[in-house]
């Protein structure tokens, strides 16, 4: 979607534009980044990237290796599956596997072809085929009868919508609960961040300056472009991915590395998955399990109304709303995040056992 894929850095005639010389533009978002990072940065110590579970490979249904860290003690009352969102990885969970892994058992997985797992067929690419291997990494991560609550993120909340979509009898039985964080259950408008009358253009462009980007030379060129424009993309992603412009800059700057790592191919064969996607039907399969729709108030990549939409859709689904944090409020706001989802596995594993 426009919108991600420009916060990914996709956008590459302006990234380009920028590493061709625009001089003055240049030093000016340098001395505008160099003025925000003097700020106090509470975060600058943090090691984010650093914290690793015991790794293993975890084969698709096409035989695709998904990387995959699990911690937490084996004897754990319930295995959390993490799924990261669109063009990010594993690691951004940075906060939820400190404050979780010392009394639940965590899996944190890439998807396929983000991070470290292998790189898909892009005629494999899908929102279903996530699901599907969603399926194989708690099949391989929790067998048996281990229940097993979900957590995603952005895209990762659609993965797990497909999942229920293929596997409704997991949902109650070993999936017993979930969280849905700042994501959708159908095509978000991918501009309407943009102004009202710029909007039926942009519509109109985006599929093929997407799938154009992403091939030959003009990859290499976009490609330059995203690694050369380092201050542009800090500023773009500290105002698309976060609320509060006094965000950790360090907390920025590990997001947009995050994203710069992820191929311009991949951005492209996602994007794609991601305007087909409809899984609205699926939400009433996650009404048989208790869930938390959360959102950020300022969430400038899915409108935090669609929070409301996916929420009224799902039996007794409890919605969080964040005030003025953003799209990455993992990152943004990670203690009340932690405290919402602990919330809802507290009362996943009550109502398991309960029932049992």
């Amino acid at each position: 979607m426009v919108n991600w894929r420009r916060l990914t850095g996709v956008a590459g005639l302006a990234a380009g534009a920028v590493a061709a010389g625009a001089g003055a533009v240049v030093r000016a978002e340098k001395i505008a980044v160099g003025r925000i990072r003097l700020r106090p940065d509470p975060a600058a110590d943090e090691p984010f990237g650093g914290r690793l579970g015991e790794e293993t490979t975890v084969l698709a249904d096409d035989g695709l290796p998904l990387h995959v860290q699990v911690s937490g003690p084996a004897n754990a009352p319930v295995t959390i599956i993490f799924c990261h969102g669109y063009a990010l990885n594993a690691d951004v969970w940075y906060y939820q596997r400190a404050g979780f892994e010392q009394g639940y058992r965590c899996v944190f997985w890439d998807q396929r072809s983000h991070g470290r797992s292998g790189r898909s067929d892009p005629e494999l690419v899908s929102i279903d085929q996530l699901g599907a291997d969603l399926h194989a990494v708690l099949e391989a991560t929790a067998p048996g009868d281990t229940p097993v609550v979900l957590v995603g993120h952005s895209m990762g909340g659609m993965t797990i919508m497909a999942l229920a979509d293929q596997h409704p009898e997991l949902f109650g039985s070993r999936v017993i609960g979930a969280v849905l964080i700042s994501t959708a259950a159908k095509t978000v408008d991918p501009v309407a961040w943009l102004p009202p009358v710029f909007r039926p253009a942009v519509r109109m462009a985006i599929p093929s300056m997407v799938t154009g980007a992403s091939k030959g030379r003009i990859a290499e060129v976009v490609e330059r472009g995203r690694q050369s424009a380092s201050d542009i993309a800090f500023f773009g992603t500290r105002h698309l991915a976060f609320g509060d412009a006094r965000v950790s800059p360090t907390v920025v700057d590990f997001l947009e590395r995050v994203i710069r790592a992820t191929p311009i191919d991949v951005i492209a064969d996602f994007y794609v998955a991601l305007v087909g996607h409809e899984k609205r039907h699926a939400l009433k399969v996650l009404g048989n399990i208790p869930v938390l729709v959360l959102s950020g108030d300022k969430d400038r990549l899915v409108d935090p109304r669609v929070a409301d939409e996916v929420a009224a859709s799902i039996n007794d689904a409890e919605l969080v709303k964040i005030h003025g944090a953003g799209h990455v409020v993992i990152l943004e706001r990670p203690e009340e995040v932690n405290a919402a989802i602990a919330g809802l596995v507290a009362r996943a594993v009550t109502g398991y056992l309960g029932d049992g």
